[in-house]
């Protein structure tokens, strides 16, 4: 009888995703791994768990064994020749993301014999920096990996989908996705606070680390309370609430900016005048990207609450999404319509619109809010 395949300790993590898991193993254990991958697939479909267990596999000196040093490394993103590259722009990556990217490139690994660099989110890739990185993806150096993440190949620009090779990720089940975080959060897996997390985050990954941030959490607690809070607001209540929001929004920055100060004062011993620049604005970008997200938490949050509204109004039977809210969600939907919810959800999404187009996040907000006091509150309760 054959025996079974053997799987890298590192890909053998990778949960409710086997085919790609195999596929991933096999590429291993043939040597023949690609120079560029595309994962595709929903936000909690297991893709950032994947390209940390790939990048495992690059650097380890046994192919993935998920216990050595440099596996450690890899999984704490702390090890120096695996880059997680993130947008730092307002609407996506910028240009001198892409350049310092493939400047970097040419240089030799630190610690391992290889390099990978895991991009998030590369539909938001405009064609000046999708343009400017193609050549590096399509004949990278030697023992450089590219792993590519997205939602559908349809987002991606077709010159960069053409390069890399395709892995599709299936729709993982949000039940067994919030499971997955609270077991890495150490949250007990029957509480609701990883769904909540998810639905305000949406990913697994920047759910753990919502779940970690007080601020943020409280932030999400205020737009709670604001939303329930407009049967009885007036108009100057209102926009209180949104300067109230921004400010909430804006709280989890500062241990941010230690952190870049503290990285600034080393550098500052070595670096020049020059690279001390490109680093402020490297760092500012990095703010005005933890900014938006923040913001679009806050958005997230409203939407998830305005859901569990529809699902109580239309009768579903399934549990909420807020459970810690229930009690708001029962008087919304006492007072408001289900075509009023709805309104309330538009409201919600012009203003994330709005945000993507550089709109003020106060402005944005006294419009939503505004907008959802309308939608949500009949004249005898406002």
């Amino acid at each position: 009888m054959p025996s079974e395949p053997v799987v890298p300790g590192a890909l053998g993590r990778i949960e409710g995703q086997p085919r790609v898991r195999d596929f991933l193993a096999a590429a291993v254990r043939e040597g023949r791994l690609s120079h560029a991958y595309l994962f595709l697939g929903a936000p909690g479909s297991g893709q950032s768990e994947a390209a940390l267990a790939l990048a495992e596999c690059v650097v380890c000196p046994t192919g993935g064994c998920d216990a050595c040093d440099e596996c450690i490394r890899v999984a704490h993103r702390t090890h120096p020749d695996v880059h997680w590259i993130f947008p730092e722009g307002a609407s996506g990556y910028v240009v001198e993301q892409v350049r310092s990217l493939i400047a970097d490139v040419s240089l030799a690994p630190v610690r391992a014999k290889a390099k990978v660099y895991i991009l998030d989110r590369v539909e938001t890739l405009r064609e000046s920096s999708a343009n400017a990185l193609l050549k590096t993806i399509e004949e990278p150096p030697d023992g450089v990996i590219f792993v590519l993440m997205a939602r559908t190949a349809d987002a991606v620009l077709p010159t960069i989908v053409s390069r890399c090779q395709l892995v599709p990720f299936r729709v993982s089940n949000p039940g067994e996705t919030a499971r997955r975080v609270a077991l890495s959060c150490g949250v007990d897996p029957n509480d609701t606070a990883a769904r909540i997390a998810l639905a305000v985050a949406g990913t697994p990954e920047r759910a753990s680390d919502f779940l970690g941030s007080p601020a943020r959490r409280e932030a999400r607690r205020l737009m709670v309370r604001s939303i329930d809070a407009l049967a009885r607001d007036d108009a100057w209540d209102v926009l209180c609430a949104a300067r109230d929001l921004v400010v909430a929004a804006k709280a989890p920055l500062d241990d941010v900016r230690a952190s870049q100060d503290e990285q600034a004062a080393q550098g500052a011993d070595y670096l020049s005048s020059k690279a001390m620049k490109l680093v402020e604005q490297r760092n500012k970008r990095a703010l005005s990207a933890q900014e938006r997200s923040g913001m679009m938490e806050l958005l997230a949050a409203a939407s998830s609450l305005l859901r569990d509204c529809l699902v109580r109004l239309e009768g579903v039977d399934q549990p909420i999404v807020n459970a810690d809210a229930a009690d708001v969600v029962e008087r919304i939907a006492t007072r408001a319509s289900c075509a009023g919810v709805l309104a309330a959800l538009e409201a919600v999404d012009r203003a994330a619109d709005g945000l993507a187009h550089n709109v003020s996040p106060q402005l944005a907000l006294e419009v939503m809010l505004c907008s959802c006091k309308e939608a949500l509150c009949p004249p005898s309760f406002r």
